[in-house]
């Protein structure tokens, strides 16, 4: 599922995360932050949340299983397979952490236990970003140089994603004012 170009939840993103990542945590890389707006965007659907499938067509949202998958030695089926699961785990990782930090830390303190329990977010992401960026021959050479910077910045790219989510958060908030003043100010029947 893909957002229309010129939506404006994509340019809503586009212009947080340019802010936030060239003024606030100096990642200057119009492309890094392009990326990462795109992710958001992308992101919005849980259909390219979850994209990810084992053997079995079974829905991964565990980081552990989803390493499991990427692994040639393992599951993967082909290189180009690994290839996909890892960005997808770079993606992944990024957003959750950026976004949902606190989703992450609660995952770790349920009960039933699984591969995720052992894993370190930002040791999986980076690692995966690098992994990418290593597949830099034929068709993915001009995107190899990308997937390197957001491995060297990945910690950057996780908080400028904290201060985007502070601006959504203050948006639905002064947004939820409006509607109550709105509504406040009504007539009763």
């Amino acid at each position: 599922m893909e957002i229309e170009r010129n939506h404006p939840l994509r340019r809503l993103f586009a212009e947080l995360v340019q802010r936030h990542f060239f003024e606030d945590v100096r990642v200057r890389d119009a492309q890094v932050a392009g990326y990462v707006s795109g992710l958001l965007t992308d992101f919005t659907h849980q259909d390219n949340l979850y994209k990810i499938r084992n053997a079995r067509g079974k829905r991964l949202d565990d980081v552990g299983e989803m390493l499991i998958e990427s692994n040639p030695m393992l599951d993967a089926s082909s290189f180009d397979r690994e290839r996909a699961v890892r960005k997808h785990i770079g993606d992944y990782t990024l957003f959750l952490i950026g976004m949902f930090p606190e989703y992450v830390t609660s995952y770790r303190r349920r009960w039933k236990p699984a591969p995720d329990v052992f894993v370190d977010y930002v040791k999986a992401g980076k690692e995966s970003y690098t992994i990418v960026s290593s597949f830099d021959q034929f068709e993915y050479r001009e995107e190899a140089p990308l997937f390197r910077r957001l491995s060297e910045t990945f910690e950057l790219c996780v908080y400028g994603l904290h201060l985007v989510k502070r601006d959504l958060e203050r948006y639905q908030q002064d947004y939820c004012r409006r509607v109550q003043a709105t509504l406040g100010s009504q007539p009763t029947a």
